[in-house]
């Protein structure tokens, strides 16, 4: 039997919500095909073995559920066997770093994955690092000539509200929505009505990341499409967010419990092929495997299709949209977890190189 090693937690402000994920995905991975191997990053960026009860992933008490593991490991990859012989298996055979945000989907914990030449889930490091800046992936979007909202980008040490409402003004107007370039869950996205709260949102956006993205604002219903596979990727059946609040913020997703899911989304076939279309072209654009989950707005009164982004390691909640949707297609939670492990394992044998 293999042994899979789940990470969870990590330096990231999207921390809390990968512990939810890793719970779930503990839950509901096929325990006769994988022994478990359980390991919590801190926020301070320290490993640690969790051996406690699963509910208490989600909770701040996985801390002291948890140890670290001394190890004078002379490479990555004995490193993270360490934590396998601490629980009895002799390896790791993949890894699922169920973890969202800076230094977890970004290409950094791929990095060292890949110098552990273990197999894992989601996309390679270049893959992870461009889909993860906004801003290199509506660059390959348009290079694809996949439709979106026009955006500009400002840098932190640059912020001048009075200018970039000025140009909000000329290329798009208000309102508009603000967002950091690396981040994932909404977290310090902002929608600015005029120039008094685009400096609100620009400080807030800031505090997250040195790059900031400035948006045009679509007026869309949100549209989700879920995609699974490596070379021969295949998209899900649709859902659409009907949001809590003004917008899908991170309040509306993860604290207000108010905004709904809609599976499958009530548009018309052809425009839910597009979609579907538009959500694989992009995954293979940004040279995504496994899974990603990709996001669109269909506009309310002309009915176009917008890109908005691309999420590699999407949530695994209670509420995610991505296994939901593939939920709705006819593949269970347990399934589509084996079913991502065994693409890593597939990935990893047929991407293989000499370095003689």
């Amino acid at each position: 039997m293999k042994t899979a090693m789940i990470l969870f937690g990590g330096q990231s402000s999207e921390h809390d919500v990968s512990r939810v994920s890793a719970k779930n995905v503990v839950e509901n991975i096929d325990r006769t095909k994988y022994n478990l191997v359980i390991v919590g990053i801190t926020k301070a960026g320290q490993w640690r073995l969790f051996e406690g009860e699963t509910e208490q992933i989600e909770s701040e008490t996985w801390l002291d559920a948890s140890r670290k593991i001394e190890t004078s490991a002379g490479s990555p990859r004995e490193f993270v066997s360490t934590f396998a012989k601490a629980c009895g298996h002799e390896k790791v055979d993949v890894v699922f770093p169920v973890m969202h945000g800076i230094n977890s989907e970004d290409g950094t914990i791929q990095g060292l994955l890949e110098l552990c030449e273990i197999p894992y889930v989601g996309p390679g490091v270049l893959g992870s690092a461009m889909s993860m800046d906004k801003e290199i992936s509506k660059l390959v979007f348009a290079n694809e000539g996949i439709p979106q909202g026009k955006f500009f980008r400002v840098s932190r040490d640059k912020i001048a509200p009075s200018e970039i409402a000025r140009k909000v003004r000329d290329e798009f107007g208000f309102p508009c929505f603000v967002k950091p370039a690396n981040a994932g869950s909404s977290v310090g996205v902002g929608k600015a009505r005029d120039e008094a709260e685009l400096a609100k949102v620009l400080a807030e956006a800031a505090r997250f990341d040195s790059k900031i993205l400035v948006e045009q604002f679509i007026d869309g219903r949100e549209i989700e499409c879920a995609v699974l596979g490596n070379e021969d990727p295949k998209a899900s059946p649709l859902g659409e967010i009907i949001p809590g609040n003004d917008f899908y913020d991170f309040e509306a997703k993860y604290v207000s419990n108010t905004s709904v899911g809609e599976i499958p989304a009530k548009i018309p076939q052809e425009v839910a092929k597009q979609i579907q279309e538009y959500a694989i072209s992009a995954f293979k654009a940004l040279q995504c495997s496994g899974l990603s989950r990709v996001d669109f707005f269909l506009e309310r009164t002309t009915g176009e299709v917008f890109i908005n982004e691309i999420n590699t390691i999407p949530g695994f909640t209670s509420i995610s949209m991505y296994p939901m949707m593939w939920q709705e297609a006819g593949l269970s939670y347990k399934d589509l977890i084996t079913e991502l492990l065994e693409l890593a394992i597939s990935r990893f044998e047929g991407a293989k190189r000499s370095i003689g």
